[in-house]
């Protein structure tokens, strides 16, 4: 049986653009992920934990091994890009960043079909996570 679509289960313009993003986002995403993994696998650029040494931090809480290998907690990672194991958080903050993207990109679609509600809400999410992100507000959770 064929299913027909009705304008109420019609995915809206606004639905299809932010879908559209994400898959682009996520494959983008995920192809850094590979390639980073590669780089680190294949020893093209060195890591800053040595492969022999790595295993002694596996038992270790998060907290201890940012401590034992002097790595600051937050956004330091982005100074530690020259390390090999440090590049795949290029892919991870892109596959955790692309939903801001998507909410920017459709409310001027929303704008224009007139739903306002829906783009201040859009607006109040982009401004929620980025400021989430950011590290600006630390609530100690993580």
């Amino acid at each position: 049986m064929e299913k027909k679509f009705t304008a109420s289960t019609a995915p809206t313009e606004e639905q299809l653009l932010y879908a559209k993003i994400l898959q682009w986002g996520m494959l983008i995403g995920l192809l850094c992920l590979f390639v980073t993994f590669a780089i680190y696998v294949l020893g093209i650029m060195d890591p800053y934990i040595p492969l022999d040494k790595i295993s002694q931090y596996w038992g270790q809480s998060v907290h201890n091994y940012l401590v034992k290998a002097e790595i600051e907690d937050g956004w330091y990672w982005v100074s530690m890009l020259k390390y090999g194991d440090f590049l795949n958080f290029i892919g991870i903050a892109l596959l955790a960043g692309i939903t801001i993207i998507c909410y920017l990109a459709i409310v001027p679609t929303l704008l224009k079909n007139g739903d306002t509600v829906y783009a201040v809400l859009a607006l109040l999410e982009v401004i929620i996570l980025t400021v989430a992100a950011s590290g600006i507000i630390s609530v100690g959770g993580h």
